[in-house]
């Protein structure tokens, strides 16, 4: 399969009626082992646990350089799709995602918040215009995730008045060509369903992280993906630190492990 090929088929796994499930990997073996699962159909990576893996904190603190290298070595590793979570760009958002696109990648998550804050309305908008442009130039079917941290990062601010930025900002993500809007944060089926209808069906993706509304009612609603994010690396690091602390306190290392690398 060609770039071109997976770019072209996760355009498709976005417009498809069935929720885009993405668990999300940080290295080469955890993309292996995931990829050759029964119903996966694309790889998503989480750049909170790629940076903690190379021990840096999240938000954009791992070099763009060290990012880039760690999803360029993921997605020349599996056939499927890869979809990178690159932040906000890393200073340069067209930039980052046009070598990203030169390594095989062809989607990405991009948010509206640097350094902890929110961006202007018209610089994440800039930004999203800028990022589509510049895989349009690469010549590939590119999926752009655009994340709007308007719920995440919504502090003390009325929620009507959250959930009308969040959508104003999802709308004016998709009118540049985003693929679809990316809201992290807490969120009711009410909320979802909001943001579903001032969309358009197929066009929201959220977390599905510990206490998400069941994946079969995402679909239902009309939500087009779901990622994990992080949660994938915690799920996996508490698994490993509990059959450590069983060890050293004088147990017996865990039956039932699979060898999978």
């Amino acid at each position: 399969m060609t770039v071109a090929d997976r770019g072209s088929l996760l355009r498709q796994l976005h417009d498809d009626p069935e929720l885009l499930v993405l668990f999300n990997v940080w290295d080469v073996v955890s993309a292996r082992v995931l990829a050759d699962l029964p119903g996966c159909r694309a790889v998503a990576t989480a750049s909170h646990s790629i940076a903690a893996s190379a021990g840096y904190p999240d938000g954009e603190v791992i070099p763009c350089d060290e990012m880039l290298a760690a999803v360029g070595r993921i997605a020349a590793a599996v056939e499927l799709p890869v979809t990178a979570d690159l932040e906000a760009g890393y200073g340069d958002g067209a930039e980052t995602i046009r070598r990203a696109v030169a390594l095989g990648v062809v989607g990405a998550n991009l948010e509206d918040a640097v350094g902890g804050a929110m961006r202007s309305f018209d610089e994440a908008v800039a930004a999203v215009r800028a990022a589509v442009g510049a895989a349009e130039a690469e010549g590939v079917p590119f999926s752009l995730n655009a994340r709007t941290d308007a719920v995440l990062k919504a502090g003390e601010r009325p929620r009507e008045e959250v959930m009308a930025d969040a959508i104003a900002r999802g709308n004016a993500f998709l009118a540049e060509g985003a693929t679809c809007v990316f809201v992290p944060g807490k969120l009711s089926r009410e909320e979802i369903a909001q943001l579903v209808e001032a969309y358009g069906e197929r066009k929201l993706s959220l977390i599905a992280g510990p206490g998400a509304l069941p994946l079969a009612e995402l679909e239902a609603l009309g939500v087009a993906r779901v990622s994990v994010g992080p949660w994938s690396q915690r799920l996996a690091l508490t698994a490993f630190a509990d059959a450590a602390a069983a060890m050293l306190a004088g147990g017996s290392f865990p039956n039932g492990v699979r060898v999978l690398n």
